[in-house]
This record gives structure tokens, C-alpha cells and sequence, in this order.
């Protein structure tokens, strides 16, 4: 187990790095390209821990809490890489890299991680779909709500005119940030989507709470995505909604 151990040790450092590079650019008041480049590579190294996981399960590594951890992690940062070029909103690693480190951090914990692993014989790939993509939908849906943490941040600043500083400087334009806000979401949700489709597939043997659950949790985002969407919301409710449903939302490992 040690090397891949030593895989989310070197993930979880790579993701420090990038935290704090990231921090040093807005203290600076310059755009750093740093701290992209250290998540990206802190993304290679949570790979790798994976695949070092899945080989030794033999199908989608998500049956301990360190393996959801690390997954969850691994899909935060995917979408982090992915989002943060699109809407240029780089600093948006200063806020994601502590929840990437943390859950890190919480995989690292004796007993996160099952020392014995019986390699499974029979895999439902429905089952494996479903959890999978699950997991991967709550990278979009943790991102959006990060992203609605430094809605509140800036929406602060700007109210008490507190306008000097990298933090200020760095981040988008409110409207920008709404709308990545909003998109990020319903990415996560539609990948969610398809996750619940897929454990309806099921074999009926596999169904679990965790799927009700996840139906839950599809429904309560389609209701705020599909105010916000149609008849529009104030920038603040749709930040303290995502955040505030991203966080019930957790509940749902509980159940995975």
C-alpha cells in the first residue's frame, strides 16, 4: 500500500503548493500561473492513486471513505482545471485548493483506506456508472459551490468599498461570476442526471438509498437551477442556494 499511499501524499503537497502560489499571485496583485500548474499536476498524482485503488478492487475504486474522498477530490480539481481557463476565474484555485487538500487530508486518516481489498469477481456496470458518475457530478457541484463562497467574498468587499488588494483585483466581474456560478451547477447536474439514469439500470439487487438520496439531490437542483434560469434570481441567493445545497447534499456519502 505504501506507493500508493505515497501517491495522495504527493497529491495532497501538489495541492498545498498550489494554494499557497496562488495566495502569493493575489498578495502580489499579479496573475500567477503557478497555481494551475501545481493542480494540474496534483491531478496527474490523484490519477494515479486511483488507478492504484481500482486495480486493486478491480472496478470503480468508491467503497471506503478514502476512496470517495480521493475521488471527490480528483473531480474537484478536474473541474477546477476545466472551468477556471474557460471563465478565467484562476483564482478560483485559492478557494478550491483547501477543500482539495482537506479531503485529501481526510483519505489520509487511519482507516480511510480498507488494508484488505478483495478484488471483486462480478462488476454490474450500471452500478459502477451510477456511483461513478455520482461522485464525479459533486466535483461540478463543489466547484459551484466555491465559487459561490467567493461571491460572497467579493460582494462584501465591494459593499464595505474595501477595493485595494490582489483578492479584489483578481477575481471576475460579479455578472461573470454569477453566470459561472450558475453554469458550473447545471453541468454537475446534468452528469448527475445521467448518474441517476444509469441506477435505474440497475440490477434490482443493486438498487440502494443512496439512489433516492442522489434523486433527492437532483430534484432540489433542478428546482433552484430552473428559477434561476427561468424567471431569474438575485446573484446572493443563487451563491447561499448552491452553497447551502452543495453542503445538505453531502449526506448522500453517507449512504454510498
Amino acid at each position: 500500500m505504501g506507493m500508493g499511499i505515497g501517491w495522495v501524499v504527493i497529491a495532497t503537497a501538489l495541492a498545498v503548493a498550489g494554494g499557497v502560489s496562488g495566495v502569493l499571485a493575489m498578495r502580489s496583485e499579479r496573475p500567477g500561473r503557478a497555481a494551475p500548474l501545481w493542480m494540474a499536476l496534483a491531478f496527474l498524482a490523484q490519477l494515479m492513486a486511483l488507478s492504484w485503488r481500482g486495480g486493486l478492487r478491480g472496478q470503480c475504486p468508491l467503497a471506503d471513505l478514502g476512496e470517495i474522498c480521493l475521488f471527490l477530490a480528483w473531480s474537484l480539481t478536474l473541474f477546477y482545471l476545466v472551468t477556471g481557463s474557460t471563465y478565467r476565474l484562476s483564482l478560483l484555485g485559492v478557494f478550491t485548493a483547501p477543500l482539495v487538500v482537506i479531503l485529501q487530508v481526510i483519505a489520509l486518516l487511519p482507516g480511510s483506506f480498507t488494508g484488505e481489498v478483495q478484488r471483486a469477481e462480478v462488476v454490474d456496470p450500471w452500478r459502477e456508472t451510477h456511483a461513478a458518475l455520482s461522485v464525479l457530478s459533486y466535483g461540478a457541484l463543489a466547484l459551484a459551490a466555491v465559487a459561490g463562497v467567493m461571491f460572497f467574498v467579493l460582494n462584501r468587499r465591494l459593499k464595505s468599498r474595501k477595493l485595494g488588494g490582489g483578492l479584489v483585483q483578481g477575481m471576475p466581474s460579479v455578472q461573470r461570476l454569477v453566470e459561472a456560478m450558475a453554469r458550473i451547477a447545471l453541468v454537475g447536474w446534468l452528469v448527475l442526471t445521467a448518474g441517476i439514469v444509469a441506477g435505474l439500470l440497475m440490477s434490482s439487487d443493486s438498487f440502494s438509498v443512496h439512489l433516492l438520496v442522489a434523486t433527492i439531490t437532483w430534484v432540489l437542483y433542478a428546482v433552484l437551477l430552473g428559477v434561476h434560469f427561468i424567471r431569474g434570481m438575485p446573484g446572493r441567493h443563487l451563491a447561499f442556494g448552491l452553497t447551502s445545497l452543495f453542503i445538505l447534499s453531502l449526506f448522500v456519502f453517507a449512504k454510498l
